[in-house]
């Protein structure tokens, strides 16, 4: 492709060229008809009698020599400090004794310039994936959030109420633990969340045994369903419920394929990772619940709002529903 301030393109070059070379025309005469300089003629009439037609696309303009670049040696010091130690351009270039400039030059060369683009375990680049239609894939897992006692727990009412709260609640309903302690129990929440639309489903559940977590997908199955969405796979972590048979057999009967991540690699399912924190801000811990119940009981509200009306900054400031083709009812 020319540059965008050519003058000639490669076809208008060998028409030049082939004016001068093949047709007798001066150098001279060529370029007014083109309306470049004599020079310029000469150079691509030149090149054609050298190269034929091929010689009259464009070529790079980086110089053949850079005695000034920064060297190998010294841009893998960079990078190393970059991925180990996280630090920025002008820290490395105080340890290096070199300029920020130069640093900065380099990172962005690597791609490495943003510590967002770098995995914060590994400290490798970030290597980030999106399926091109919505139920190409599906992530599901389970996140837990302690139940509140009846009043309210301590993040809301401190430690010493929270206590006075629990005590109450297990006096309410004889749950112990070891020791005595007041149990007041777990929230298992089983999520789903499509891959490339980012829509989320998610159901509270007492366990996440293989059965609970079979149910809660079919379940999500016909609600994606409902939306005009026909999930394909589904990607998983590598626990219990999900290495199953019985995951298996499920799987199959609706026609979807099983996948899971690598082990120890969360990484892998990070949109489901990084949900499962929204959901916390923006659901669990967001304000005052006086039981259980009470914030369970908004959570059907927190979705709908994350679904179609919170802007996702991974899709372009939208909500997660705007991605979805002919949804019912969303059309005439």
């Amino acid at each position: 492709m020319s540059h965008a301030n050519a003058a000639l393109t490669p076809r208008a070059r060998l028409r030049l060229a082939q004016l001068v070379v093949d047709r007798g025309w001066t150098h001279a005469a060529a370029a007014k008809m083109f309306m470049v300089a004599p020079r310029t003629a000469k150079k691509w009439a030149d090149r054609y009698r050298n190269e034929g037609p091929a010689g009259m696309v464009d070529r790079s303009s980086r110089p053949k020599t850079s005695p000034t670049r920064t060297s190998p040696e010294v841009v893998r010091q960079i990078v190393r400090l970059r991925w180990r130690h996280r630090l920025g351009p002008v820290q490395i270039a105080g340890r290096l004794g070199m300029q920020a400039s130069t640093v900065h030059a380099v990172l962005v060369r690597c791609r490495i310039n943003r510590l967002s683009r770098i995995d914060r375990v590994t400290g490798e680049p970030l290597r980030r994936y999106e399926h091109p239609y919505p139920g190409s894939l599906i992530h599901v897992d389970v996140t837990k959030f302690g139940n509140i006692p009846d009043g309210g727990g301590w993040r809301y009412v401190g430690r010493t109420q929270g206590r006075h709260n629990a005590e109450a609640t297990a006096r309410r309903t004889g749950e112990r633990g070891k020791r005595y302690r007041p149990l007041i129990g777990t929230a298992y929440v089983h999520t789903v969340i499509d891959d490339h639309s980012r829509l989320a489903y998610a159901e509270i559940c007492t366990d996440e045994r293989a059965a609970t977590a079979i149910g809660v997908m079919q379940r999500a199955v016909a609600w994606f369903a409902d939306h005009g969405v026909s999930v394909e796979r589904v990607l998983s972590d590598n626990g219990s419920a999900y290495k199953s048979h019985a995951w298996r057999d499920a799987c199959a009967e609706l026609g979807i394929t099983p996948k899971r991540t690598r082990p120890y690699r969360p990484q892998t399912n990070s949109k489901i990772e990084r949900f499962h924190r929204t959901l916390a801000d923006g659901w669990a811990y967001a304000r005052f619940y006086e039981s259980t119940e009470q914030r369970n009981t908004a959570l059907p509200t927190w979705l709908h709002f994350y679904n179609h009306h919170r802007a996702h900054s991974a899709i372009g400031g939208r909500p997660p529903i705007t991605r979805l083709n002919n949804v019912p009812g969303h059309h005439s």
